[in-house]
């Protein structure tokens, strides 16, 4: 691979640790640039995962670190995560690359537009035995969503939570991390596995995303989202017309 499109993995890696920190959806930054260097979509998923395995540990390690995780949630939250995600990345390894390919770019755009249309959640007012309830089964359903395909997974965690179980939307970021963490391990561990992972290139994508992650939470933490929602959306969309450019 040349060095050029190294450089611009990594700066993708980079780019998509911090936005994922913030707001979720750095995977539709990655993602389509794994696809647009010609790697096939389940090598794509799986070095996507290697790499973004990084900068979520990278997050959830600051907000542990500044009391922003619920520790009472934590481990049911990691644990279905985890099993959710065994299960979506293990159908998806059952999915032909001739077919896969149309759907990831499918998906992709899907996940792009709830990042567009969405607007930020109320939090609405829910008992804490419900809303631990709710917040374990999202954790179930999305993380195997995200061992399935994953760009999108940190939004949907962090509307689920606010709206769905109530909580702040600090609060919801942080316990984001917890399931985006558990399920990108296991979607890792699934499609290494099958050897999926191109470790050449998740490399320094994920020292990258280690980077990206760390200055991503600290932003979160002082309320910096505003900064890369537009940009997020902006270079998703280009990254998803040339691919599907390519298929034409």
């Amino acid at each position: 691979m040349p060095a050029w499109e190294v450089a611009v993995l990594a700066g993708a890696a980079f780019t998509a640790g911090t936005v994922d920190a913030i707001a979720g959806g750095g995977g539709l930054i990655t993602l389509p640039t794994l696809l647009a260097v010609g790697l096939p979509p389940h090598q794509a998923l799986g070095t996507n995962k290697a790499q973004s395995v990084w900068g979520s540990a990278a997050a959830l390690v600051t907000f542990v670190r500044a009391g922003a995780v619920d520790r009472g949630w934590a481990p049911l939250l990691f644990a279905l995560g985890l099993l959710g995600s065994f299960a979506g990345a293990a159908a998806v390894l059952a999915v032909t690359p001739g077919v896969l390919r149309p759907v990831v770019i499918v998906l992709l755009t899907l996940a792009a537009l709830v990042m567009i249309v969405r607007k930020p959640a109320a939090a609405a007012a829910v008992p804490a035995n419900l809303a631990r309830r709710r917040a374990v089964l999202l954790a179930a359903v999305i993380g195997a969503y995200d061992g399935f395909f994953g760009p999108g997974t940190g939004t949907f965690l962090i509307v689920g939570f606010v709206a769905w179980c109530g909580l702040a939307p600090e609060r919801a970021t942080a316990n984001a991390k917890v399931v985006n963490f558990a399920s990108n391990l296991a979607a890792l561990a699934v499609f290494a596995s099958r050897g999926q992972v191109v470790v050449v290139v998740a490399a320094p994508m994920a020292l990258a995303q280690l980077a990206g992650g760390v200055l991503g939470a600290r932003l979160a933490l002082r309320g910096g989202a505003r900064l890369v929602r537009a940009a997020v959306i902006a270079v998703s969309a280009a990254l998803i017309v040339k691919l599907a450019l390519d298929l034409v």
